[in-house]
């Protein structure tokens, strides 16, 4: 039995961590050890839009300390992350080269779907989250930087949105414009409840929430000094609510004795204890759980699943999906239309295979690409390929990388559009992705001809290489001449792409 030892580096807004795993396929994954450091890199980050010189030498030391940990421990494999404190500043790329010359580490910046994703990862792979998301639930990712807020309803993602409500951003932003304690807690208090607000008539306008599930520092250590009502880390909500508002009107000095915290000062306690009591009223669940999962237990179940070391008893690919559809529905443009695309297009992917030798992944990307492609005719339907760029690139689909999300909104774009050269894309596209989106868009454009009418007139469609031809054979008894001859126009692009012509093989059927 292979037993791996890993290493999860995080680089957050206010701390430095390493944790510890032993990972192997027969057991369950075991933290041996979980070093931390408080650096406030966030200080920097959200009040100057940099990070300056001391803190920089402070992230570099320590991370040169957790290089020493991790030889220690005979470490064989690690990963090393940073969120929103990297990402957001503007000498970023300075930070990352100082921390690979000086410590031999690769940080990885990511992006927010990409962060909230790995973190929503060690959660899902709890039996209790697949309970509480199969009826109706809102988690809730709290952060330094800001805070993310998925909704699930019947097992399937509804919604998830960005807002940026975190709580070391929330204090520099606020605390030293603020006269005093009472009307820094206010002021708090009124941007989270008025997001909130927005939040809840944009998109819970008639859903009800059952459940909050809440993830980030700080709410392990509230939950576990109240009474469990129903089973582990879950207590009733109204509780939670009255805790919170009995414990705001403590000191600081008096909370961090409270709830057993090492730092006696520690100024985000507030902030953080604010957002959750206004996110526990605001949402109308009546049960709170707590999975006590952090970002670097979602960094080693993201590895284990990736290096198949773990099986995931949850489908991660449907959540992409069913965060694609509710963006589409949002659009108006979710439809028979859209399924039968997405039919079509893996269709030709998977007969192509060996023409395109993309992977499951991409797979994954080109049905996104055909359940989002019409979404821009919501705003306009002369520019809609562009609107629906834009609604892609603004828009959040958990478990995406910002890559990934580019790659979906460029197939969607030259669906219609021409291709444009690769030197036009250079800047924001390596070559690989390039080739991967002519590809995609090559496969959409075709698929999308086939159903330009959206009345899905064909049946029994079947796709076969034949030489130099893709054959699709279709049965069907209505007039096809709108799709036959759009079809002609649209295989030119497909064959200078694959070498591949595709051509219609019609059986009548009456």
């Amino acid at each position: 039995m292979a037993i791996h030892t890993f290493a999860a580096i995080y680089i957050g807004s206010y701390e430095v961590s390493l944790k510890i795993f032993e990972l192997s396929a027969k057991k369950k994954m075991r933290a041996i050890d979980y070093v931390r450091r408080r650096i406030e890199l966030g200080a920097d980050a959200y009040s100057k839009g940099s990070i300056g010189y001391e803190l920089v030498e402070a992230l570099c030391e320590t991370l040169k300390e957790f290089t020493q940990v991790m030889k220690e421990y005979r470490v064989t494999h690690y990963e090393a992350y940073a969120a929103a404190v990297l990402r957001d500043v503007s000498n970023e790329l300075f930070i990352l080269d100082q921390i690979k010359i000086r410590t031999g580490l690769l940080v990885h910046v990511l992006s927010n779907s990409e962060h909230r994703f790995i973190s929503y990862k060690s959660m899902a792979m709890r039996e209790e989250f697949g309970n509480f998301t199969a009826r109706s639930a809102a988690v809730v990712d709290v952060g330094g930087s800001g805070l993310q807020i998925t909704v699930f309803s019947k097992g399937k993602v509804l919604t998830t949105q960005h807002l940026g409500l975190g709580a070391m951003r929330m204090r520099e932003q606020l605390s030293r414009k603020s006269r005093n304690l009472a009307q820094y807690e206010l002021q708090i208090e009124e941007m989270v409840v008025k997001e909130l607000e927005v939040f809840r008539a944009m998109y819970l306008e008639e859903q009800k929430i059952e459940y909050l599930i809440v993830i980030g520092d700080y709410v392990s250590e509230l939950v576990q000094k109240m009474e469990k009502n129903y089973g582990e880390n879950t207590v009733d909500i109204a509780k939670f609510i009255r805790f919170l508002e009995e414990l705001g009107k403590k000191d600081l000095e008096e909370i961090a004795g409270e709830l057993g915290l090492s730092n006696d000062n520690d100024p985000l306690v507030i902030p953080y204890i604010i957002i959750c009591k206004c996110m526990a009223k605001g949402l109308g669940a009546h049960d709170l759980w707590v999975p006590g999962v952090s970002v670097s237990d979602g960094i080693a179940c993201d590895y284990a699943l990736r290096n198949h070391i773990y099986k995931s008893p949850h489908d991660f690919d449907l959540d992409i999906l069913s965060a694609a559809e509710s963006l589409s529905k949002r659009y108006m443009s979710y439809s028979p239309h859209i399924d039968a695309l997405a039919q079509m297009a893996t269709l030709i992917f998977d007969t192509m295979k060996k023409q395109h030798g993309l992977g499951k992944r991409e797979r994954l990307l080109l049905k996104v690409a055909a359940i989002l492609h019409d979404c821009g005719k919501y705003i306009s339907f002369s520019n809609a390929p562009q609107s629906a760029f834009e609604i892609i690139m603004s828009s959040e689909i958990i478990g995406l990388s910002h890559l990934e999300r580019e790659i979906v909104a460029y197939t969607v774009l030259y669906n219609t559009y021409p291709l444009a050269d690769y030197e036009e894309l250079a800047e924001r596209l390596d070559h690989d992705s390039y080739l991967t989106i002519a590809k995609l868009s090559a496969i959409l454009r075709v698929s999308n001809a086939m159903d330009r009418s959206h009345r899905q007139k064909f049946k029994n469609v079947k796709a076969q290489l034949r030489g130099k031809e893709l054959v699709i054979t279709i049965e069907t008894g209505e007039d096809i001449a709108l799709e036959k001859a759009l079809f002609d126009s649209k295989t030119a692009y497909f064959e200078s792409v694959f070498s591949v012509k595709p051509v219609i093989k019609e059986k009548r059927v009456y």
